[in-house]
């Protein structure tokens, strides 16, 4: 009977610490449009005078940019034998084929066993496969990135991991490690022990080695194929590896300096190799160079949950977007200045709720994810012509 009672007090500890760690996420509960819970202002306690401040000053400043006009088409997107869960993650591949990262698995409870699966369909919307079925470590799905030798990676926040995929679906490279049951217990039973452990250290700390990620949000690449991975939840931090997946460096915290993160949510790159961070809790994006030296701070965008960078144009521009959970997509170009803005949000076609990865085809071309809306919109933006003095 003593060790009936001994291990359904485990058991409960166990759920308890796994319902606290999930709460920081900022994803469940949060109202459209705000800024996530535990940032500056703390989870519950509203915002901050400075946070008002800056809200007041971002509204004014959408009032005097222009919004552009464009249409939106939901895809009708059927895997077989599956459905489309939440789609944390949309990228595609350069035969223009469309893969989704989605939270639509079933085993286990609902940040549990498995709740992600990776999907594949052609330019015209027909499923092709299914990729990686049951891997070790598809857990809890957060974004999928496709490199420019159509390598497929995906990032999840579950099992702490991001994976990387060749052409054929074969797994190749591997970053992270999943937690595993063993792992849960131990921190009861011998906490003192593991008090170093970056899962149990404060908050964010922030993390010096290579190999373990605290719920990994995305990745992308620079010019010479060295990964840079957004981590995330935990670790505020962005962390560098070459090409082969040697660790090399990183950088942040936890906090609203500088090269500080409250919930690196997204992170891309564009032709020259330059790191935008898409630093969501402290409403801004962050912008490196190859090496993480500190470039640019944006503060136009609200808070960034999804970001892309559009390919060069024949006059070599590239534009940034970024989307925030209440359902406004900005338009940047790469040195921060907001050129014009579109949505709401909402249900219905053409609006959106937490875009949560977006994937940019071209200046006037995207393709959004939504976590709330469990679909896939391709966007088709309609901006008056330039005049011959901006060309």
């Amino acid at each position: 009977m003593k060790r009936y009672v001994i291990a359904m007090t485990l058991l409960l500890g166990v759920a308890t610490y796994a319902q606290r760690g999930a709460a920081p996420a900022g994803e469940p509960g949060q109202a459209p449009g705000q800024a996530p819970a535990g940032g500056a202002g703390g989870r519950g306690r509203g915002l901050s005078p400075e946070q008002q401040a800056a809200a007041a000053a971002q509204t004014e400043l959408e009032k005097n940019t222009p919004q552009i006009p464009y249409d939106a088409v939901s895809l009708p997107l059927m895997p077989t034998g599956h459905t489309i869960g939440e789609t944390e993650g949309v990228a595609i591949n350069s035969k223009k084929h469309l893969f989704v990262y989605t939270r639509s698995g079933n085993a286990g409870p609902a940040r549990g066993a498995q709740a992600a699966e990776l999907f594949e369909f052609d330019e015209a919307g027909k499923f092709v496969k299914e990729w990686g079925q049951n891997a070790y470590g598809f857990s809890f799905a957060h974004a999928v990135r496709v490199d420019k030798d159509d390598n497929v990676w995906v990032v999840d926040e579950g099992s702490n991991m991001v994976m990387k995929f060749n052409p054929q679906g074969l797994v190749t490279l591997v970053l992270g490690r999943k937690d595993e049951a063993i792992d849960y217990l131990e921190e009861f039973l011998e906490d003192a022990a593991h008090t170093e452990r970056g899962r149990n250290a404060k908050p964010g700390a922030g993390a010096g080695r290579g190999g373990s990620f605290g719920r990994p949000t995305d990745v992308t690449w620079d010019t010479q194929g060295d990964i840079f991975v957004s981590d995330g939840y935990d670790n505020s931090r962005v962390a560098k590896f070459s090409k082969d997946g040697d660790f090399v460096k990183s950088i942040g915290s936890r906090g609203n300096q500088p090269d500080q993160f409250n919930t690196p949510h997204a992170i891309t790159s564009d032709a020259k190799g330059n790191i935008y961070v898409a630093d969501r809790g402290n409403q801004r994006i962050q912008v490196y160079d190859s090496d993480l030296n500190r470039k640019a701070i944006f503060s136009n965008v609200r808070a960034p949950w999804a970001a892309c960078i559009t390919p060069p144009n024949p006059q070599g521009q590239q534009f940034l977007y970024s989307a925030d959970a209440g359902g406004k997509i900005y338009k940047l170009d790469l040195d921060g200045k907001l050129l014009g803005w579109f949505g709401t949000t909402g249900k219905k076609v053409g609006q959106f709720y937490w875009v949560h990865q977006m994937h940019c085809v071209s200046e006037n071309e995207i393709y959004t994810g939504e976590a709330q809306n469990w679909r896939i919109q391709r966007v088709t933006m309609k901006p008056a012509p330039r005049s011959s003095a901006s060309k």
